[in-house]
């Protein structure tokens, strides 16, 4: 039995969305039960979309790590929803099951590299601290350059985003 608790907005229906719709479907080949929740406004659709296909499909993060770390905000974020979303993406972009499953591991795991490890340690910082320390800053900016500094950070906020709208609106499967 689904909860939402909003109206979902079945694609095809309204003429007004057929624009916000037709880019859904070219990104991401079906308009998904978070866009049905989200084309009950249509300016938020349509702005979502783009920002979510520029931070997923058009930044140099790669895609493993930024996978890795979409899970984990769903998970510190008990957004189960986005988190069996994005586990077929995981898969895809290489990460073994072993690592999808430390995610859900309060601490972090053993099996991460360190460079993931220092990609976990900023989304846990950014999603349960909202702060992010100098030293693990500085720790960052020893690997990757600023554009992919603010490529990283995006990544979490915007699934903090995602992840807390689901939540919210208790968009579950």
């Amino acid at each position: 039995m689904m909860s939402v608790r909003v109206p979902l907005v079945q694609p095809g229906t309204r003429a007004e969305l057929a624009d916000t719709e037709a880019r859904i479907l070219a990104e991401r080949g079906r308009v998904s039960l978070l866009y049905q929740v989200l084309l009950n406004s249509p300016p938020v659709a349509a702005g979502w979309e783009r920002l979510l296909t520029a931070v997923r499909n058009q930044t140099g993060v790669p895609a493993d790590l930024r996978e890795l770390m979409i899970l984990r905000v769903a998970v510190l974020n008990r957004a189960g929803f986005e988190f069996d979303a994005h586990v077929p993406h995981a898969e895809r972009a290489g990460l073994g099951a072993d690592k999808i499953a430390a995610v859900r591991e309060p601490g972090l795991s053993a099996v991460y590299s360190p460079l993931e490890r220092l990609a976990l340690e900023l989304t846990d910082a950014m999603t349960r601290d909202v702060e992010v320390p100098d030293a693990l800053f500085a720790q960052l900016q020893a690997h990757f350059d600023a554009q992919r500094l603010v490529e990283l950070v995006a990544t979490v906020a915007a699934y903090n985003m995602v992840s807390r709208l689901l939540v919210a609106l208790k968009v579950e499967h």
